[in-house]
């Protein structure tokens, strides 16, 4: 949650409506609105949906006189069951939520202003220059990292996935618009970028000449020097291109953790689910990543009870923890999302998707826990956070206190709690 003047943002979901949140709280602002309650919604299960609108209610008990905004993927796949609400003021689509002019045009004192400003997010044509300015989130995370959106939207339709309806068709930002937002980062004093979109991979596209994602990356580390660490926030393994090997084998300021998108581990439920990859394609890709750059991170999304999903198909999912050397796991319960192929589909039971699930956060709390006894006795390089906290190049957290954020530290690893590393600043010996 975050507060501007008496704007007040409620954020569900992922790092994209991070970013979206500070640019809306700021271009509220800036139109000299006041008592807003701005609830940015995530559509990707029926609980996040169930969330916000239990949010929606408090807020209108605790703040009466508060007019609510609802705006997010949710309300732009279903904005007539926000606006059927009694407690919300708005609501507004994703194609226009961050854009100033929205909120300059917002009347809120007029009952013949609109109450649904919604538009077809899948008529959208334009390349991505309307994109969040990156800077935007400098009151999130401070001069420690900033987050540039380089892609939104996205083309394949996953039988399980509602976000292609909330975020429209792919759109990339071009690469030059890129390169400038991230080198004004670097003179504003940024050490960490994180390039982060809907489908990351994909971008380009739509780009005179469609260049692969990998050529960005290249462009960003040869155009911005000064940036000590580039990082990139998920990728669809199936999409690494030559440019993006290279630059995961050479250029150490592509820091070495990769959040791969692989939602099962049986080829068949991958076929169900419309994936584009397979088993073996994943576990290869991990294994040349690693080959490439020893000491590579996996992070991945997983989901747990897809319909159709056996016991042994559920464990193929589980092994791949292990198979692809898996260390920061998401997992997610399936749930139906109406409109999706998967809501049709055999369903399996409600208690077997939570056992499962929790079989699957059981497997990675232990992988993680072996990745931290890994790290004791080492040294690392860190990027400095608020509240002495801190992070390693493959992004792991590591509490170190003592030093202001935004620098970059030298700390040997005492020891964890299974969840955090604890570090101490690695003391220079002069030669004897």
């Amino acid at each position: 949650m975050s507060h501007g003047s008496s704007i007040e943002v409620m954020t569900f979901g992922c790092r994209l409506n991070t970013i979206e949140s500070e640019a809306m709280r700021r271009a509220a602002v800036a139109a000299g609105h006041e008592d807003i309650v701005i609830v940015n919604t995530c559509a990707v299960t029926q609980e996040a949906v169930r969330q916000a609108r239990q949010s929606i209610r408090r807020v209108a008990r605790e703040r009466p006189d508060a007019k609510i905004v609802v705006t997010g993927c949710a309300a732009q796949i279903d904005p007539a069951m926000f606006a059927e609400m009694p407690e919300v003021t708005r609501v507004i689509g994703n194609a226009d939520k961050a854009k100033s002019e929205s909120w300059r045009a917002m009347d809120f004192a007029s009952d013949l202003a609109p109450r649904v400003r919604v538009n077809n997010i899948m008529a959208l044509p334009e390349t991505a220059h309307h994109f969040v300015a990156s800077d935007d989130v400098d009151s999130v995370e401070g001069h420690t990292r900033a987050f540039v959106e380089v892609q939104n939207g996205c083309d394949h339709r996953c039988t399980f996935c509602i976000i292609p309806f909330g975020r429209g068709p792919s759109r990339s930002a071009p690469a030059g618009e890129v390169v400038q937002q991230i080198r004004r980062l670097a003179d504003n004093g940024y050490r960490e970028i994180v390039l982060t979109g809907v489908d990351i991979t994909s971008w380009g596209h739509d780009l005179p000449g469609a260049p692969k994602f990998g050529k960005l990356v290249k462009s960003i580390l040869a155009h911005v020097p000064d940036i000590a660490r580039l990082r990139i926030s998920s990728i669809d393994c199936i999409e690494a291109d030559d440019d993006l090997w290279d630059c995961i084998a050479n250029e150490h300021r592509l820091m070495p953790h990769l959040h791969l998108s692989l939602q099962a581990g049986d080829d068949l439920i991958l076929k169900r689910m419309k994936r584009r990859h397979l088993r073996d394609e994943a576990i290869r890709f991990c294994e040349e990543a690693r080959r490439l750059r020893p000491g590579m991170i996996f992070g991945a999304d997983i989901i747990a009870g897809f319909p159709t999903e056996t016991e042994d198909m559920f464990n193929r999912s589980l092994d791949l923890v292990r198979e692809c050397g898996l260390t920061f796991l998401h997992v997610f319960p399936y749930s139906p999302r109406p409109g999706t192929p998967a809501a049709k589909m055999p369903q399996v039971a409600s208690p077997e998707i939570k056992a499962r699930a929790k079989r699957l956060r059981d497997a990675g709390a232990l992988a993680l826990a072996g990745h931290l006894d890994r790290q004791i006795g080492r040294k690392l390089k860190l990027l400095t956070e608020a509240g002495g906290m801190a992070r390693s190049e493959d992004f792991t957290p590591v509490r170190l206190a003592g030093f202001e954020r935004g620098q970059l530290v030298d700390a040997v690893i005492t020891h964890h709690d299974r969840a955090v590393l604890t570090g101490a600043p690695a003391v220079a010996t002069a030669p004897v």
